[in-house]
């Protein structure tokens, strides 16, 4: 049987500052290709058709670079789950 070995306390914190910084690097991209594509999500016109595509593509941006932080952590440090 597999022994299974935690991750240290320091390599974990990684994973979550890896997170943290994907999450905002993510969002903001997110918020910068909406603004460029003309989908203001902080338009003066409330929340219509653009801001409410504007706010999607900022959340899935920052969801993404979330997703490239774990990816990143798994690739050096192994899945952090085992």
């Amino acid at each position: 049987m597999k022994e299974i070995t935690p991750h240290p306390p320091r390599q974990l914190l990684l994973l979550g500052i890896a997170q943290a910084l994907g999450f905002v690097v993510g969002a903001l991209l997110g918020r910068w290709l909406g603004t460029a594509l003309g989908f203001d999500a902080f338009g003066p016109n409330g929340y219509d058709g653009p801001a409410m595509l504007g706010i999607a593509l900022i959340g899935l941006g920052g969801g993404g670079g979330v997703q490239l932080g774990r990816a990143w952590y798994r690739r050096k440090y192994g899945d952090p789950r085992v």
